[in-house]
């Protein structure tokens, strides 16, 4: 699980694309607060072959990227 909480993009991104470039994750789970990083989370990901979907969690974003 990634908190990127807190984090303005494009860090949410950078922290998705360490993780993607380090273990090449078949699934993982990104805990997002803001729509923007929604957004561009989900760009990363469809660009790297994930499927993604995202579920509210409150005033957060449970974002899961699954190949």
């Amino acid at each position: 699980m990634i908190d990127a909480r807190g984090y303005v993009c494009p860090m949410p991104v950078i922290l998705v694309q360490k993780e993607v470039k380090a273990h090449a994750p078949q699934t993982m789970e990104v805990m997002v607060d803001n729509s923007c990083s929604v957004e561009n989370v989900t760009r990363f990901g469809s660009s790297q072959g994930y499927q993604v979907s995202v579920k509210p969690q409150g005033q957060d974003f449970l974002l899961t990227l699954s190949k």
